[in-house]
């Protein structure tokens, strides 16, 4: 051994041997063309068709109007991207030259002088090709693509055994056919909340690495904390080996702040070569633990891993590390049927909290580092612990899931399968085979990330049979789901990633799920796993309707963006409820309709003659009703947290449907897009908030439940307040002191009939009055303020036209700074709705001694300006 390290060393400082790899990037500017070389541009790399198109001028913003359908020709259209470079290096002193791209969207045909490396037809795979012995000093690259759509359509025509539906999505979402016959974003083909914008292009990082004996591609830190209480770190490193026989070295792990440094004797083979290393952490460390947001710090640890091989190549990677631990717990509870479904982190159940996460945008080269900090801190600042990255899009770029580490948000982590059957012939395995095992090793070493789901309702699509395949026939499409999601993806993952639970899909239900042959009955039975709930027609008031769920992973109601968020790509002959733009931008079957139901169970519609404000109200409207109907279903959830009811409960997670927005329309999200928060999003902050009082009624009885995040238990005073509609006086106020909220658990702590509650606090009717509530205790700690209406508000009595009265601003000159504006209330208001038609603000709401401060504390699209623009910019929706 001392030998050998004597060897290396003196290898190592023999001069440029020693050296890493040439790595050329090929980013920058490209020419592109179109099928039939009528259009030839600049376009940008990473990038896509249509955003080269805008930024030549010769599109306008495809999210105009109808333009997502008057640009269908861009999609249609076989593209070239070609580009001359120079070779920066001497290839002779390389035994290998690789063109690296990181992702190609999607069919492609890639030449190198003319000679042909490979093809492409999946936009999640990473692509290398050996060119050693065809790059020159002067080179000519072509990535000469096929339109997706007509790619998809001729491998759907090609399968002809039988169908794999669905053919086509339903009119309404003015869409493509056949997405699932292709390995790309499937709402790329439109879905019930975006458009159809099946791009082209090298969507992601495209270079030339050139290495002699050995070059690192992946890179992963998985830790362990075993029986023995100590905690372990396996590092992984896979090698592409240009030798023809093994190589030897050494590879040194340090970790400072642990005290650890470790060196171990390593090999490679040729080809693809693998080197894991377990590091032992003493148990006299102090290791500090990654908790999810609400839960405590995320602490990672710098590590510091070096190989140095025979030959003298030396490779040094500088990491960081996360010590945490993911349990997803499916076992028996007493006294009702079935089987739990929740998470432990660090050993501690954890209720997930959060939303589900779709493409930012439809044009992936658009979405910054700053706009997913945006929508991502926007999910934390909501008291958001967790995110679904929904099988229907794409797996996020390596900047979402870093901030994610950074915030505390937990992901569940779906494979890109949504809402479809797909086929499994040997080609199509293959390309998701190398898509699953690429994605795994790019994503484990996220803390972020505590579990890998197969497919978004997949197996609901089978069991509930949402496509008419004959009973006869059903055999057929259960064994393309077990040979697709469990004999190749769940395989992969786990032979790839041993630290993270897997599920077939969501909804299941799990355990039961493996037990009826990877597919049940129900995969809605509320008993076990995730459900998804929607329901549209019944009153959202009702928490009745909700089922208590082991985990509801889906659930949520439509609202319009904002008027200042719609503005921006439409005109004036478009603002109406019913015009052809709202008409067309609804891509939900029956959705305007549904809203306006909703809206009708609780509030008078709009009766002004003025045709823009009558829009502007409605879109008022529908988000309040949003927010209202979440709220009341989120609540529910949360409250089920602790007791079974009749069998039911015991729920653990509440990711409400959805949180951003793709493109500026209706549809479930509480962040528009460009980052604006919608009510319900000002809601979230509150309902789920780590301590919060949750009321629902009963037969007539009022029951308060105190619902504790925290990891201690929590002596309070409940404080319930009975307001008149007519006054900003209360009527009586109530405390109940020495109430004990318990950690991590939801009680019922306060019990009383309406009528004695009325009685008690006299001139109060079920129409006239509200009643409030909140916990405080002595050390300071209070819980949101939160409300009960004892009737619709379209019967309340004595509720005047809001009246406020604002102060001045001071300038903002800075981003993500805050400020406070205070609003004096001069009746009693309800849903206050601050927002702004230029800037993209967001705020936070107290009311203490009957003024309303609101916190300005987001800039989505910043600039500077002060208090007299701000004032003139801003309105109050109430």
């Amino acid at each position: 051994m001392l030998l050998l390290l004597i060897m290396i060393m003196m290898m190592a400082a023999g001069g440029a041997a020693a050296g890493g790899p040439e790595v050329h990037s090929l980013r920058g500017i490209w020419r592109l063309g179109n099928g039939n070389g009528s259009l030839s541009l600049r376009g940008e790399v990473p990038g896509c068709v249509h955003t080269a198109l805008l930024r030549r001028g010769l599109i306008q913003d495809p999210y105009n109007r109808f333009n997502d359908v008057l640009y269908r020709w861009i999609s249609l259209d076989n593209w070239t991207y070609s580009r001359t470079f120079k070779t920066p290096f001497d290839v002779r002193k390389w035994q290998k030259v690789n063109l690296v791209f990181e992702g190609v969207d999607t069919v492609a045909h890639i030449l190198l002088n003319n000679v042909t490396l490979g093809r492409t037809n999946n936009m999640f795979n990473r692509y290398s090709f050996d060119i050693t012995s065809m790059i020159k000093e002067v080179n000519f690259i072509q990535v000469h693509f096929i339109s997706a759509i007509s790619y998809a359509a001729e491998q759907s025509r090609c399968h002809k055994a039988y169908s794999v539906p669905p053919a086509c999505p339903p009119p309404v979402q003015k869409g493509e056919c056949h997405a699932n016959f292709i390995r790309k974003e499937q709402c790329s083909f439109s879905w019930d909340w975006g458009p159809s914008f099946p791009t082209q292009g090298i969507w992601k990082d495209v270079r030339i690495e050139a290495y002699n004996h050995y070059h690192l591609i992946y890179f992963s830190l998985t830790p362990f904390f075993g029986k023995a209480q100590q905690w372990s770190l396996e590092i992984e490193s896979i090698f592409n080996v240009a030798s023809s026989k093994p190589i030897a070295g050494l590879a040194t792990v340090n970790i400072p702040k642990l005290q650890t440094e470790q060196t171990y004797s390593v090999k490679l083979q040729p080809g693809e070569g693998s080197i894991v290393l377990l590091i032992n952490i003493s148990k006299n460390s102090t290791v500090e633990t990654w908790w999810p947001n609400g839960h405590g710090k995320q602490i990672g640890y710098n590590v510091t891993t070096t190989f140095i091989m025979e030959g003298g190549y030396q490779i040094e990677k500088i990491s960081k590390a996360y010590f945490r631990t993911v349990e997803l717990v499916q076992e028996p509870i007493p006294g009702s049927p079935g089987l739990s479904f929740y998470f432990k982190i660090n050993g501690q159940p954890v209720f997930l909290k959060g939303s589900n996460w779709i493409p930012a945008d439809s044009f992936q080269d658009r979405v910054t580092y700053d706009t997913l900090w945006l929508l991502l801190k926007s999910a934390a600042d909501a008291n958001m612990n967790a995110l679904r990255i929904w099988g229907g899009g794409i797996y996020e770029q390596d900047d979402f899931y870093d901030i994610c580490d950074e915030l505390g948000i937990m992901i569940w982590q779906d494979f890109m399968f949504a809402c479809a059957l797909y086929p499994t012939n040997q080609d199509y395995l293959e390309s998701v085979r190398a898509e699953v095992s690429h994605q795994v090793r790019r994503l484990k070493s996220h803390p972020s990330v505590v579990l890998w789901s197969g497919n978004n309702e997949n197996e609901a699509a089978i069991a509930s049979n949402w496509f008419s395949i004959p009973h006869a026939d059903r055999e057929v499409y259960i064994k393309d789901y077990v040979m697709l999601y469990v004999k190749n993806i769940r395989e992969i993952v786990l032979a790839e990633d041993k630290s993270r639970p897997f599920v077939v899909s969501s909804p299941t239900n799990g355990l039961e799920s493996i037990k009826e042959g990877w597919l049940s009955e129900n995969p809605y039975d509320t008993h076990y796993g995730d459900t998804h709930f929607y329901d549209y027609s019944s009153d959202c008031w009702n928490w009745s309707v909700y089922p208590r769920t082991r985990f509801a992973s889906e659930y949520g109601f439509q609202s319009w963006p904002s008027f200042s968020t719609l503005e921006k790509v439409s005109s004036a002959v478009d603002w109406s409820y019913t015009s052809n733009f709202s008409l067309h931008r609804q891509h939900h079957e029956n959705g305007n309709d549904q809203m306006l139901q909703q809206i009708g169970y609780h509030f008078k519609l709009p009766l002004t003659t003025d045709p823009i404000k009558k829009f502007k109200d409605t879109i008022y409207l529908t988000q309040v009703m949003q927010a209202q109907c979440v709220k009341t279903e989120t609540e529910f959830y949360r409250s089920s947290r602790s007791e079974i009811i009749k069998g039911e409960g015991h729920t653990m997670g509440a990711l409400y449907w959805q949180l951003n927005d793709i493109w500026q329309a209706p549809s479930w999200s509480s962040l528009e897009y460009g980052g604006k928060w919608k009510l319900l999003h000002y809601f979230a902050q509150n309902f789920f908030s780590p301590l919060l009082p949750v009321a629902y009624e009963d037969n007539g009885v009022l029951y308060i439940y105190g619902i504790s995040d925290f990891h201690t238990d929590h002596k309070l005073t409940l404080k319930v307040i009975v307001n008149s509609w007519s006054s900003l006086e209360p009527v009586c106020t109530l405390a109940k002191d020495g109430v004990t909220v318990k950690a991590q658990s939801a009680f019922s702590i306060y019990k009383e009939s309406i009528n004695a509650l009325l009685e008690r606090c006299r001139n109060c009717t079920r129409k006239s009055c509200v009643v409030s509530f909140y916990l405080v205790g002595e050390d300071g700690l209070q819980s949101p303020m939160n409300h009960h209406f004892l009737s619709s508000l379209k019967d309340a009595v004595g509720l005047e036209k809001t009246q406020l009265s604002h102060s001045s601003v001071p300038c903002l000159l800075t981003p993500f700074t805050a400020f406070p504006l205070y609003a004096g209330l001069l009746c009693v208001c309800v849903y206050i709705l601050m927002h702004t038609h230029k800037f993209s603000l967001s705020f936070t709401f107290q009311y203490v001694n009957r003024t309303a401060k609101f916190l300005v504390s987001r800039v989505a699209e910043w600039e500077p300006m002060c208090s007299h623009m701000w004032l003139s910019d801003c309105s109050l929706a109430l």
